[in-house]
């Protein structure tokens, strides 16, 4: 049983630059964070979608299991990642 998710270590991390739709600076956003306040403007820059383990976490397959971690990913999904994840 894990205790701790392993995705929580923050040398997992990603990040992704989004343009600020106030100011048109680069905001950068980590893989755990749904927004982040510009620092030209102050507005707030939303990622593309609420960010999931899923996603972006090597140890999301460990952490659900097999079974639900297919059924959140999807099947085409979860057959086409299975290749890169082992």
């Amino acid at each position: 049983m894990i205790n701790k998710c392993p995705g929580q270590d923050p040398r997992n991390l990603r990040a992704a630059l989004y343009k600020c739709p106030n100011c048109g600076a680069e905001v950068e956003i980590f893989s755990d964070e749904m927004r982040v306040k510009c620092s030209e403007c102050g507005e707030y820059v939303y990622g593309d979608r609420i960010p999931s383990c899923i996603d972006w976490c090597a140890s999301a397959r460990q952490c659900l299991g097999e079974e639900r971690w297919k059924e959140l990913r999807g099947d085409q999904k979860s057959q086409g990642q299975e290749d890169v994840l082992h």
